[in-house]
């Protein structure tokens, strides 16, 4: 699996249940770029910060929630880590994106293998983080871009970590 998410200088993701900021750049060349055509898993809060409270179009949808009577068209929904393992092991051909939010980050972060993290130059208010990769134990920087300076007149660059211990945590694992 791979994380993807667009944190602030604080490692900040969210407030008051929606994104800091909406860059297009970001949006279209690197989170549309990369997981169009792939799975998304995600929190049913952060199902509720998309138009129309629908699945996002050209991708396997996939809704994490507590309750047991939700259904969602367009989308599985699965209830816990157990079922997320369970279906991770029965589609291991798919490339499998986690885009939040910060609880369902928490729970899977340990199962990536990388992640893809659009740095914004900028802090916000905010009441929802990513861990901080920068300062993670198993976390390494591979990759970082130069900056972008969106039209929202922010400028924000596009790093890439990966875990070290990837495939001592695999979520694809049965045992």
């Amino acid at each position: 699996m791979i994380a993807i998410a667009a944190v602030d200088r604080n490692w900040a993701i969210g407030n008051n249940g929606r994104l800091l900021v909406s860059l297009p750049e970001d949006q279209k060349d690197v989170f549309r770029r990369y997981t169009i055509g792939n799975t998304i898993i995600y929190g049913r809060k952060t199902l509720d910060t998309f138009p129309g409270r629908r699945p996002l179009p050209g991708r396997q949808n996939i809704v994490l929630s507590r309750d047991p009577g939700l259904e969602i068209s367009g989308a599985v929904v699965l209830h816990s880590f157990s079922e997320v393992k369970e279906y991770l092991h029965r589609h291991m051909e798919e490339v499998v994106f986690v885009i939040g939010g910060e609880e369902v980050y928490r729970l899977l972060l340990p199962y990536c293998d990388e992640a893809i993290i659009t740095q914004i130059d900028a802090e916000y208010e905010a009441d929802a983080f990513f861990e901080n990769l920068d300062v993670a134990e198993n976390w390494i920087l591979i990759d970082r871009t130069d900056p972008i300076r969106s039209v929202k007149g922010v400028s924000f660059c596009v790093a890439r970590f990966r875990n070290e211990n990837q495939g001592r945590n695999c979520a694809y694992s049965t045992k």
